[in-house]
């Protein structure tokens, strides 16, 4: 028999935007159901850079001092090799000038993140996270007034549905919603590599004109995303000859590519870059990937998605709590989140096909870079970019339980 429930806002998928945004509702007195298909969070290669813009929300939140008791690392500057050698080029000690009071980005497992948030939010009697629960369709009266989700099991009622499930959004396809998207001309291979004595202690990219890859400091591994061109396979090559080829560009790893034992140690994750037209319709909103998948270039992809959450939250926390969600009110979270999600993503758009593309499709030479890049104020642009990104948000929020 399918069960049934009652809750003011049902949020699908329990990613870093559906968590943060039901914690944020459930701390105002709203009751949140939040239906999440897995049984944990434990899944590898997931974004698991947490920006200083995600960082501060969670200091206005007072969790700071707990998150980063976490096991997590530290990025501080950004650095690249395109010779050999690496540079720095940007430094995120400025942002401490714009009132960030953690001006580096927190490397760290996403699921140690969304357990942290879970717990959070369990404090509050309004909030239910129900795991093994994906949902499948959306219920309408009528042909478009949404009024709640189903799961094989389960079925929710609800004032309003949010939709955070994702790139690959069951609630955005159900809801018929129209996505504008961009060619995105790479793949990423992920893979690991333990760290060594005598590595650097920082994240760098290694660049050379016919290969990327981000090296991603662990603490003690490497978390490598090393981009392919668009619908290749690597696997239908050796994986002996990949791995010389990552030892041509930088000898220092000719010992960590033994780690790579098969193919079977390697992930690929699908680049994809688009957006709804329109992110909600009358009783349904979607937020994070869900309304905009993003790149993975510059790893924003997890703090655009929290804003957006934050956002949503502020917005419509009032008219929540007063039984009265309009299109309208559905509508300005849109026009406030999409103009930030236009910018990020014509930026990586342009990376993508100015540089990435033709880099791709070319030979193993070292690229020659202006010694001009990452000096003076120029070192600041690539942090604030990254780490403060355009149009931050501020938890506006109230926690009834503490008034």
């Amino acid at each position: 028999m399918t069960q049934v429930l009652q809750a003011q806002v049902c949020v699908a998928g329990g990613g870093p935007a559906g968590m943060v945004h039901a914690l944020l509702l459930a701390r105002a007195g709203i009751r949140v159901v939040v239906l999440e298909k897995h049984s944990d969070f434990l899944r590898d290669f997931r974004g698991d850079t947490v920006h200083p813009s995600t960082l501060r929300i969670m200091d206005e939140l007072g969790f700071i001092d707990e998150l980063l008791r976490l096991p997590h690392t530290k990025i501080k500057r950004i650095a690249f090799d395109t010779d050999g050698s690496i540079r720095t080029i940007g430094n995120f000690g400025v942002l401490k000038w714009l009132g960030f009071r953690q001006p580096y980005i927190a490397v760290m497992p996403q699921w140690d993140f969304l357990d942290f948030l879970v717990e959070k939010a369990s404090a509050y009697p309004e909030f239910t996270l129900i795991r093994n629960a994906e949902v499948k369709d959306l219920i309408f009266d009528g042909d478009r007034v949404v009024t709640g989700v189903r799961t094989p099991e389960l079925q929710v009622s609800a004032e309003l549905v949010v939709g955070a499930d994702g790139r690959k959004s069951a609630v955005r396809a159900a809801a018929g919603l129209e996505t504008a998207s961009a060619h995105s001309p790479m793949d990423v291979l992920w893979f690991r590599l333990k760290w060594r004595p005598g590595d650097p202690e920082k994240p760098f990219a290694v660049i050379r004109r016919g290969l990327l890859a981000g090296m991603i400091y662990r603490g003690d591994y490497w978390q490598v995303a090393y981009l392919l061109p668009k619908g290749s396979n690597p696997r239908d090559g050796s994986l002996q000859a990949f791995k010389e080829r990552l030892v041509s560009v930088r000898p220092q790893l000719r010992e960590h590519v033994n780690d790579l034992h098969s193919w079977d140690d390697t992930s690929q994750l699908d680049v994809r870059v688009d957006r709804l037209k329109t992110w909600w319709r009358t009783g349904l909103l979607c937020i994070g990937d869900a309304a905009h998948a993003m790149s993975p270039a510059g790893g924003v992809g997890i703090n655009l998605a929290v804003a957006d959450a934050v956002a949503a939250a502020n917005i419509l926390c009032t008219p929540l709590r007063e039984g009265r969600v309009t299109n309208a009110d559905l509508a300005k979270v849109q026009r406030r989140r999409e103009l930030p999600t236009r910018i990020i993503q014509a930026g990586q758009v342009y990376l993508q096909n100015a540089a990435i593309e033709p880099n791709l499709n070319g030979d193993l030479s070292p690229i020659p870079i202006p010694k001009i890049v990452g000096r003076g104020l120029l070192q600041f642009v690539p942090p604030i970019v990254v780490g403060r990104g355009f149009r931050p948000e501020h938890v506006r929020t109230p926690d009834i339980h503490t008034a």
